[in-house]
C-alpha cells in the first residue's frame, strides 16, 4: 500500500480540531517511522496510541502526535482523554462504515497529528471537533482528495482561516 494523507479542520473556537494523518503498511518504512515515532517522545511533546478506552486500542493501530506543546496538565488530561477516545473512535466507525477495508485493519498503520488549543476547556467540542476532523480526515486520505484539479481551481481564491 501507497502512503495516504489526510487532513480535516473541524469546529471553531479554542476547541476547533485540526488532524492532519499519515496511512502506511506495516513491514516497511511507514512502521519504522510509526515505531521510532512512539519510542522518542521529546519535551512537551507526548506520542501516544489511541484508545477507545484503556487495554481497547483500535484496529489499524493508531499513533496520535501533538502538533502544539503541552503547557499544563489540564491540557494533557483533554490530549489523554476526549481526543484519544475520538480518534481511536472515528477509527473504528471508519473499519465499521467501510471506509477502511476490515481485511487491511492489521496490515496498515495511521499516524495522526492532533491539535489541542492551549486554552481549550469544552471536553464534549474536543471529542467531537476530533472525532469529525479524524474520521474526514481518513476519508480524504482514502480517496485521496482533494484531487489536483480541484486544488488548481480553488487555490488562487482560497483563504487560509489564520494567515
Amino acid at each position: 500500500m501507497n502512503t495516504l494523507i489526510g487532513e480535516a479542520l473541524v469546529g471553531e473556537g479554542k476547541e476547533v480540531a485540526h488532524i492532519d494523518l499519515a496511512i502506511g503498511s506495516k513491514g516497511g518504512p511507514f512502521e519504522t517511522a510509526f515505531i521510532s515515532a512512539l519510542a522518542s517522545p521529546a519535551s512537551n511533546h507526548t506520542p501516544l496510541l489511541a484508545v477507545v478506552t484503556p487495554n481497547l486500542m483500535p484496529k489499524p493501530a493508531t499513533l496520535m502526535v501533538n502538533k502544539v506543546s503541552i503547557k499544563n496538565a489540564s491540557q494533557a488530561l483533554l490530549i489523554f482523554g476526549p481526543a484519544q477516545a475520538a480518534v481511536a473512535n472515528a477509527v473504528m466507525d471508519s473499519v465499521a462504515d467501510g471506509i477502511i477495508p476490515k481485511k487491511d485493519a492489521e496490515k496498515i498503520l495511521i499516524i495522526v497529528s492532533v491539535f489541542i488549543e492551549w486554552d481549550a476547556k469544552d471536553k464534549k467540542k474536543i471529542y467531537q471537533y476530533n472525532y469529525e476532523a479524524t474520521k474526514l480526515a481518513i476519508q480524504r486520505a482514502f480517496a485521496k482528495e482533494p484531487k489536483v484539479n480541484e486544488v488548481l481551481k480553488k487555490y488562487k481564491k482560497a483563504k487560509h482561516p489564520f494567515a
